[in-house]
């Protein structure tokens, strides 16, 4: 019978997971998504951009009453030593 060798060393490690605030992070971008319809605002770093959108379309739609917020934020893991 030959030599039992090990195939696989397991290596457990902390992570940890948190918005990504570093000064080169992506920008966290916002836009709003009519329920009805699927429409969707153009996304952008200033929340009152996609909500004058969607006041506005719903002006143009009186009977799209339901909106989805889409948040678009930068995230980052690193290895806890």
């Amino acid at each position: 019978m030959g030599t039992v060798t090990p195939r696989t060393v397991l290596r457990y490690e902390t992570w940890t997971l948190q918005p990504d605030r570093e000064p080169d992070a992506e920008p966290v971008l916002y836009a709003m998504q009519c329920a009805v319809d699927g429409e969707t605002s153009p996304t952008s770093e200033d929340f009152a951009e996609p909500q004058d959108w969607a006041l506005r379309h719903c002006g143009q739609n009186p009977s799209h009453h339901t909106y989805r917020e889409i948040i678009t934020r930068p995230w980052r893991a690193w290895r806890r030593t």
